[in-house]
């Protein structure tokens, strides 16, 4: 694989993502901000914005490259001269409650010497879940999605790239409360054995086409469903650890900051309302209290 092939790919799959979302809401179209790096590349941002289904939304692409910064190495634990990277990253924020926050990206990272010889390169990526209220069906369809994805390459990548989507997305400081309902997650997967970089780039491909199957239909289920103040409040809730985690733990906003990107992009998968009031606690009892415990107790969906 060249690293031309995946930047098409990724081209094209943001298109696709964004036609499909515009056609489900019906109202609302993507706004496109094309940007540059100083420093090296650039990208295009797309974002949606007060839709009839999409409160927010992002679909964003980036090549970018340059030298290897001394924040940069910290942060990743990395050694070299310079870097390449190129990535597909999403958010969707939704109006009605009732309807998760959905997260994705697919990414390809190489790493060169001081005399421009690639000595490094690896895949990550993955799709995550996150509902404020917990509907069972929906959290089985989006696994089963990405298992049917994973299982044309190995039968033993689901379970284990769930098990990282499950450690990965904690917000460790919140008593290990988890972000959502999980997913997959992997990252750092590099050629080796029989594992070429065709292999990874077909497995990421495979898993950035199921998106769309296994999020829309869960869009379409819940989108018209009625809710009231208090379950809006509980969505401000939700999202302020939504905002907690991306800001203190997610790797790919700490990279995109310490590699000196584009900040509106970056933060783009920032909701716009949410809400901190201090020691709230859901009613015992209750369906917010029922997705407080799946969050604490991940759980095997398939």
């Amino acid at each position: 694989m060249k690293k031309e092939d995946f930047i098409t790919y990724i081209q094209q799959l943001q298109t696709q993502i964004c036609e499909a979302l515009e056609v489900e809401d019906g109202v609302a179209k993507f706004e496109s901000d094309l940007w540059e790096r100083p420093g090296g590349g650039g990208g295009l941002t797309r974002v949606i914005q007060n839709g009839r289904v999409f409160e927010k939304g992002g679909v964003n692409t980036s090549v970018v490259y340059g030298d290897v910064t001394p924040g940069m190495a910290q942060q990743l634990n990395i050694k070299g001269a310079s870097f390449f990277a190129c990535g597909i990253s999403l958010v969707i924020h939704p109006v009605n409650p009732m309807t998760p926050t959905v997260h994705a990206n697919f990414r390809y990272f190489e790493l060169y010497d001081e005399k421009q010889i690639k000595v490094d390169s690896w895949f990550g990526g993955g799709s995550d879940l996150t509902p404020y209220y917990l509907f069972e069906e929906d959290a089985v369809h989006f696994h089963s999605t990405f298992k049917q994805a994973c299982d044309q390459s190995d039968l033993a990548f689901f379970p284990k790239f769930k098990k990282h989507c499950d450690e990965y997305f904690v917000n460790k400081h919140r008593g290990n409360e988890s972000r959502g309902i999980g997913g997959i997650f992997y990252d750092y997967l590099r050629e080796e054995g029989n594992h070429s970089s065709d292999f990874w780039f077909e497995f990421s491909k495979a898993n950035g086409d199921a998106f769309i199957n296994a999020y829309l239909p869960i869009v379409q289920k819940r989108r018209n469903l009625s809710f009231t103040k208090k379950n809006k409040y509980w969505q401000e809730i939700r999202r302020g650890r939504y905002v907690e985690f991306n800001l203190i733990h997610d790797r790919g906003t700490l990279f995109g900051l310490k590699s000196n990107g584009r900040t509106e992009s970056i933060l783009m998968s920032l909701p716009p309302r949410a809400r901190f009031n201090y020691n709230d606690a859901p009613e015992k009892g209750s369906e917010e209290e029922k997705l407080l415990n799946i969050l604490k107790n991940p759980k095997d969906w398939v």
